[in-house]
């Protein structure tokens, strides 16, 4: 057997388990696990909006949230092994394609790459967390945005790369929301197994959830850009801070109640991507 036909054979081997019924399954486990995050980071929001002060309402806050219930270690080793699945099935769309006629665009396999890459730090944290090492999940976003901002502002052309970072960041939670608006995400669902209230549910929470997630990360990035232009760190801010920054506006803590039921409502839309999702 020459060497082209091994290599052959072996990515036809990883093609089937890309698509193997372990993938979809790692990947329906994976949106149950971040429509469980996103659903945990609106209540403590929440709490934030009408409490005032509150639990910082980011990844660090839940997984520290979960973490003191009962089985709380547990479950947080069934969260980050799901999101292990999620990771999983996005290098498998950047390396074969993802489901849909045009799945196999060179844009959307590096955004799958982004994505693997992001949800396997996010399982990392998790997982770490849950073997012991509370510096790694349960970390302040906020802390750990003005460390990183700090660091690449000190690098020659830092404040052009933050600034540049920043603008990305917004441009990318204003392009989620647009989506989100546009109801894009119908083409990624079996909308022909919905019932019409199914349906209806699906609409509500992916166009309202899909709004408060861009509108969050459309403001982080703003902040980002803020950092760079005054060359201080301290202006940047993670989930947590962006969130209570929101309390500040003409409208008080109101914002923050719709922006929390938003990210509320993009964990249920998660939940049934968990079900629907064209895997």
């Amino acid at each position: 057997m020459n060497t082209r036909s091994v290599a052959a054979q072996g990515r036809g081997q990883a093609r089937r388990a890309a698509n193997s019924t372990a993938m979809e399954v790692g990947a329906r486990a994976g949106f149950g696990a971040r429509g469980v995050i996103y659903v945990l980071v609106g209540a403590l929001a929440l709490q934030i909006a009408l409490s005032g002060g509150g639990k910082q309402a980011d990844r660090g806050g839940v997984v520290a949230e979960i973490a003191e219930k009962p089985f709380g270690k547990i479950v947080l080793w069934l969260l980050g092994i799901a999101l292990v699945g999620m990771a999983l099935w996005r290098l498998s769309e950047a390396l074969f394609g993802s489901a849909g006629p045009d799945g196999g665009k060179a844009s959307k396999r590096a955004m799958a790459a982004g994505r693997f890459v992001f949800y396997s730090f996010v399982a990392y944290s998790v997982l770490s967390f849950a073997a012991g090492d509370s510096g790694s999940g349960g970390g302040s976003s906020d802390q750990q945005s003005q460390d990183v901002t700090a660091k690449v502002l000190g690098w020659p052309g830092g404040q052009w790369i933050v600034g540049i970072g920043g603008v990305a960041i917004a441009c990318a939670g204003i392009w989620i929301a647009v989506r989100a608006i546009m109801r894009k995400y119908h083409k990624h669902l079996k909308m022909a197994e919905m019932s019409q209230k199914v349906r209806r549910a699906v609409d509500f929470t992916g166009v309202f959830g899909g709004s408060a997630r861009g509108a969050v990360f459309a403001t982080a990035g703003g902040f980002a850009v803020a950092a760079a232009v005054k060359h201080n760190p301290d202006q940047s801010k993670g989930m947590d801070d962006t969130l209570r920054s929101f309390t500040e506006t003409p409208v008080g803590p109101w914002l923050l109640v719709v922006i929390a039921l938003g990210l509320v409502a993009f964990g249920i839309f998660s939940w049934f991507n968990a079900r629907y999702r064209k895997v």
